[in-house]
């Protein structure tokens, strides 16, 4: 024990604070994305990202604290990278096929779905796990979609009742046949066409039920 904590003190002061951490989340993202939550063992992640296991501990109590901490970290980049929606940008129809598609995208990229299946397998008996990556990931993209769409509700362009519901009617409705066959593993990822197509349904869906009509 006493050796350990030296080892936890030694490591401590040799660290430089962001740059190290920053290393043992990309060794554990490559870890958990490649063995799953329950196959990658501390001791692997440490050596996978260069560092001693006491450096690890340093940073990261658990295997439970560090996937938790690389999962947060996947739903930060989703919603910096697709949600990003201005509320003064009153032409719908042409920010939600960009939101779709960016949507899309970024759901279809292999390393994002093994991740969402790592939450996946693990939620049932870590609840908590599955609970903090809904919060900070499709709860937030939900969220910044019902915003928006409020907005315009508020300045007449359309006529929604429930904004949260339209936000994830239409997010769903852009992954239709998209994201789920890649999910369950047998899919590819699609052509650009392909989502042009399904998003295009997807926008003329929502204006079609949610469009201000003239009174």
């Amino acid at each position: 024990m006493m050796a350990m904590t030296q080892e936890r003190d030694t490591a401590a002061a040799e660290l430089g604070d962001g740059q190290k951490r920053l290393q043992i989340i990309d060794g554990a993202r490559a870890m958990f994305l490649a063995q799953g939550f329950d196959g990658a063992s501390m001791g692997e992640i440490a050596r996978k990202a260069g560092v001693s296991k006491g450096t690890l501990y340093v940073y990261f109590d658990s295997k439970e604290d560090l996937f938790q901490v690389v999962a947060h970290e996947e739903c930060l980049a989703q919603a910096e990278q697709v949600f990003q929606l201005d509320p003064a940008d009153h032409d719908v129809s042409a920010v939600l096929a960009r939101l779709g598609t960016a949507f899309v995208k970024f759901l279809c990229q292999p390393s994002r779905l093994a991740a969402v299946r790592t939450v996946m397998s693990i939620s049932e008996r870590m609840p908590d796990i599955g609970r903090k990556f809904y919060e900070t990931g499709p709860a937030v993209g939900i969220g910044r979609v019902a915003a928006y769409i409020e907005a315009q509700r508020a300045a007449g362009v359309l006529d929604v009742d429930d904004s949260e519901v339209a936000a994830a009617q239409f997010l769903e409705s852009c992954t239709a046949t998209l994201v789920k066959p890649m999910l369950f593993g047998f899919g590819v990822v699609p052509e650009q066409a392909r989502i042009d197509h399904v998003v295009g349904i997807a926008v003329r869906l929502f204006m079609a039920a949610y469009r201000k009509r003239a009174s």
